[in-house]
């Protein structure tokens, strides 16, 4: 009996132990913010699906789209702005931040695609634009009626200078930053197009309003902002003049270096007081940051100590590598995963301004085998993605030919050199039917070309398509410690042609090869993985790019054939 008695203790000794473990474990991972392991999906959406037949894009389509959405697997959707606006810069030019325009919908459109994407357990982040508004914001109305008006010092006014504007400093979008105000005869400052006036930042009553319109989109359940341009945010007060570099750019303007009117130090000051507005809401709400900064060290600054300014300083490093180069993305990892702040690292290959990767990398039938092979790479790294919407397609990007064609104020103005943005914001193509599937209306723009073959209807009962290995690697991450939580462990760091690397979980055990073949010939590589706690010769096979790779492999004798994607179990 006595015996029994302590058998039966024992048993609810480590009954006990690995429910007081299992908790922890719990609690560990629900302490971990949920965008840490999100897949995040941009849409643009005048061109993601239409809801109401009139060629252009709006909320009821994207509401209509989630159950894909959900299929597909992403954890959140971010949408460019769908603010009242008068379009010049396609809706970054805000004429009022607390409502939707017509165009898109209304603010009933708005909350249904909240709570719709709520059902889905789907997050929603909205654009919230803070360095300028449209010169037909009401502030900017009331600031250019006269140098006493109240709102005058909302924004940038200056004196002009020996007969021209305030300095030398350009506007992104080509020729002088300075538009001169025949009412009051001052210049008004833009870092963007003339008909978006940069706000004043060191104004309180400026950054008060604007934390009261990050309220306003908290408050109906957004999860969190993708700041836009926000290193563009302050300007050096003494309106210096920006030193010049050698030749002109594509607008014709002289190259210059941004010295005094981009990237200084007060942004950091917003970033903290946004943070905790934020902060205050709870739910890990999230800042992705328009981060456009020069290098690595600079761009981390963002996090702010203990990530108190933006959680994901977006970046375009990758999108910005112009060759499939296993050194040269090696290297941008390295640099993102050890960085200085020891902050998360956040991916992209493409956005509403970037050329789509799908023509990056490859051509002719390349094309589909290099898009499997990339989402491989994002969707496998320790950090978050974000994808851009059609990337998971094989979406092209489609440059308009003749000038006439042009949308995008930037192609107008630096045509051909500049042919602007409009080829990487085509109507997502759903099917082979007329205009894609996107409306039964001809579009605002014109289709790619390859949308009769890569498509949501075709792709989808297609096993080998992009669509489903998308699909496959986003299941893969979720499903996976090592994905989650893993440690990111370059490999084999001298190889030119594969990049290849482990995601180690140190909790659980799990360990994770991924292997790239970033070259046009078949690669014969060998892992000896013994000083990483590998001890085993051979690899199971969790997902490949070859139909007929074996359900394991010996780690001392992998073959790769050209742009081959290979991820496996090793213990």
């Amino acid at each position: 009996m006595a015996r029994q008695w302590f058998l039966a203790g024992l048993v609810v000794l480590l009954l006990s132990v690995f429910i007081s473990a299992s908790t922890a474990a719990s609690k560990a991972e629900q302490a971990e913010p949920w965008w840490k392991s999100a897949v995040i999906y941009e849409i643009y959406p005048r061109s993601f699906a239409d809801g109401r037949n009139c060629g252009k894009g709006n909320l009821p389509g994207i509401t209509a789209r989630l159950d894909y959405l959900s299929d597909l697997g992403v954890d959140a959707i971010w949408i460019t702005p769908c603010y009242p606006s008068p379009q010049v810069d396609f809706g970054y030019d805000i004429s009022d931040y607390c409502a939707i325009d017509p165009e898109f919908g209304t603010l009933s459109d708005f909350d249904n695609l909240v709570a719709e994407a709520r059902k889905r357990h789907i997050r929603l982040i909205v654009d919230l634009v803070m360095n300028h508004t449209s010169d037909r914001h009401p502030w900017f109305i009331e600031s250019a009626s006269s140098k006493n008006n109240p709102r005058r010092s909302w924004y940038i006014w200056s004196d002009g200078k020996d007969g021209g504007p305030p300095n030398n400093w350009l506007s992104l979008f080509g020729h002088s930053a300075w538009r001169r105000d025949p009412l009051t005869g001052q210049y008004y400052y833009h870092f963007f197009y003339p008909e978006q006036p940069d706000l004043n930042w060191r104004n309180p009553e400026v950054r008060r309003a604007m934390y009261d319109v990050a309220r306003f989109w908290l408050d109906r359940g957004v999860a969190g902002f993708r700041l836009d341009a926000i290193c563009t945010m302050f300007e050096d007060p003494r309106l210096l003049d920006n030193p010049l570099k050698p030749g002109t750019n594509k607008f014709g303007d002289p190259n210059m270096e941004n010295r005094y009117n981009e990237r200084q130090d007060e942004v950091h000051e917003v970033l903290k007081e946004l943070r905790r507005v934020l902060d205050s809401y709870g739910d890990n709400r999230l800042l992705i940051g328009e981060t456009s900064e020069a290098s690595v060290a600079k761009l981390f600054e963002m996090y702010g100590r203990n990530s108190d300014e933006i959680q994901l300083p977006m970046n375009f490093f990758f999108a910005f590598v112009p060759e499939l180069s296993a050194r040269e993305f090696r290297k941008q990892i390295a640099a993102s995963d050890l960085n200085p702040a020891r902050g998360w690292p956040v991916y992209l290959l493409s956005n509403h301004d970037q050329v789509r990767h799908y023509d990056r990398y490859a051509t002719g039938s390349d094309r589909d085998s290099v898009a499997k092979l990339m989402a491989a790479m994002l969707l496998t790294l320790r950090g978050t993605p974000i994808l851009y919407y059609g990337e998971e397609l094989g979406m092209e990007t489609s440059p308009p030919t003749r000038k006439q064609d042009v949308r995008d104020p930037i192609g107008k103005l630096g045509w051909p050199l500049e042919k602007g943005r409009d080829g990487e914001r085509t109507p997502m193509q759903w099917s082979d039917a007329p205009y894609a599937g996107f409306s039964a209306v001809k579009p605002w723009l014109p289709v790619a070309a390859n949308y009769k073959s890569h498509n949501v209807a075709v792709e989808q009962q297609d096993p080998s398509s992009i669509l489903n290995f998308y699909k496959k690697l986003i299941k893969l991450r979720r499903n996976n410690p090592a994905f989650g939580r893993g440690a990111y462990v370059p490999l084999n760091e001298s190889d030119n042609h594969v990049l290849s690397y482990l995601r180690q979980d140190a909790g659980t055990g799990d360990s994770v090869l991924v292997a790239l073949n970033m070259s046009r010939q078949t690669q014969h590589i060998s892992f000896d993985l013994k000083r990483h706690g590998i001890s085993e010769p051979e690899a199971t096979t969790l997902l490949s790019s070859d139909r007929h790779a074996p359900a394991s492999v010996l780690l001392n004798s992998l073959t790769l054939r050209p742009f081959a994607v290979y991820i496996a179990q090793v213990r």
